[in-house]
């Protein structure tokens, strides 16, 4: 049998997925998993949207255009021109997700062997998407005591080098919840002047955000227009997930056409997703207010049982619905195993992520989970319950 490539080989397992077999063998056993895992909103996807797809009326599903549908990317500009951007639908490439978003800006803005800078921890994909494209991610530390703020810019600074291509933030960030203020972004729009570097910009999670700080993106920082893609997505703000709709943006033509030329060889993103993302915009105002008001009491509730356990540490995150919490064990890993295949309590038990799959640096985030808060709050209460008896426990053992 020939041999599989050295990229295959070194391709990483998803820690937000890797256990996926030790809970569906908990769920044969009768036990009941909370999945804080992986992002998944239990919020309804809008009405708009499902009716969109449930009229389609025609008789064949059609190749679409590579670069996204016209009447979409048409009113996908109005979107972000209500938003300040100042963008029109020939600044906008819609993508099968936001990886495929990714993928591309990565493969497009960099060569083999270019370096990317992000800080970390950061959404795991990241590692497999740059392998994907034989980029190296450089991370630069950020720390869990200060929330995970951005680090200054001479740490930025100490890891150019003549193969830095580009810098990556996630804003709100996946893992950490952290939203990045305009002061931060304004130091990060010097660093790209100087070294003239790229922006890559993931901005999947703007409408959760719960302060009352207005939301500064990166298409908002004066004199990079052409150094700026960002990278969006249907999947989280709609609740969406399944059908694969997000969207690479730059005011940088080159960057347009080089992805457009890119989708070409791949055809079109699903043409009923893009449907479905279309009748989207239409949502009303409402359902974001109301589903920021169900996340932030869902946060609270969340990070006030965590940081009650002893041991315990969990920053408040001010955006996204994800947080890092560090807990009272020598390996996360090995106690989210053993969370699964040895523990339940009142026939319950939580399947979490482990944090270290969210950092490049080795040994970093060991003791680290993500955890999701995208179940209801008596969910999340039960949840914050179980792992209260497993740290117990676990620590007696």
């Amino acid at each position: 049998m020939p041999d599989i490539s050295k990229k295959g080989m070194e391709m990483p397992a998803s820690p937000i997925r890797k256990l996926v077999p030790c809970a569906e063998k908990a769920k044969s056993k009768g036990i009941k998993v909370y999945h804080l895992n992986i992002g998944q909103p239990d919020i309804p996807s809008p009405d708009v949207a499902i009716e969109a797809v449930r009229n389609f009326s025609g008789k064949i599903i059609e190749y679409g255009h590579s670069a996204g549908n016209l009447s979409y990317r048409k009113n996908l500009a109005e979107y972000y021109n209500s938003l300040g951007m100042n963008i029109t639908h020939d600044n906008i490439l819609i993508t099968t997700g936001g990886s495929e978003a990714l993928i591309t800006a990565f493969c497009i803005c960099l060569n083999p062997g270019d370096e990317l800078i992000v800080p970390e921890p950061f959404y795991t994909n990241y590692n497999s998407f740059a392998l994907h494209c034989d980029i190296t991610i450089v991370p630069v530390a950020t720390e869990i005591e200060s929330g995970f703020a951005l680090p200054s810019i001479e740490e930025f600074e100490k890891v150019i080098t003549p193969k830095t291509k580009a810098v990556m933030l996630c804003n709100p960030n996946n893992p950490t919840g952290y939203v990045y203020s305009e002061n931060e972004l304004e130091r990060i729009k010097e660093l790209v002047i100087k070294y003239d570097l790229f922006l890559i910009s993931d901005e999947v999670y703007r409408e959760f955000c719960y302060t009352n700080e207005k939301y500064c993106s990166c298409m908002d920082l004066k004199g990079i227009e052409n150094n700026v893609i960002l990278i969006d997505s249907t999947s989280k703000r709609y609740s969406m997930c399944g059908i694969r709709i997000g969207a690479l943006v730059s005011k940088n033509i080159e960057v347009i056409d080089a992805g457009l030329r890119s989708f070409q060889a791949r055809l079109c993103a699903p043409v009923l997703g893009q449907i479905a993302a279309e009748a989207a915009l239409k949502t009303e105002s409402k359902y974001f207010a109301e589903i920021r008001n169900e996340y932030l009491e869902r946060r609270n509730c969340l990070t006030e049982g965590l940081n009650r356990i002893p041991g315990v540490f969990c920053p408040v995150p001010d955006g996204a619905f994800y947080t890092i919490a560090r807990l009272p064990v020598n390996d996360a890993e090995e106690f989210a195993k053993w969370l699964l295949e040895e523990f339940d309590y009142k026939q319950q038990t939580v399947m979490l992520a482990p944090a270290a799959g969210f950092y490049k640096t080795k040994n970093k985030g060991i003791n680290e989970v993500r955890i999701a808060y995208v179940l209801k709050k008596a969910d999340l209460l039960n949840s914050v319950e179980c792992l209260k008896h497993a740290l117990e426990k676990y620590g007696s053992r």
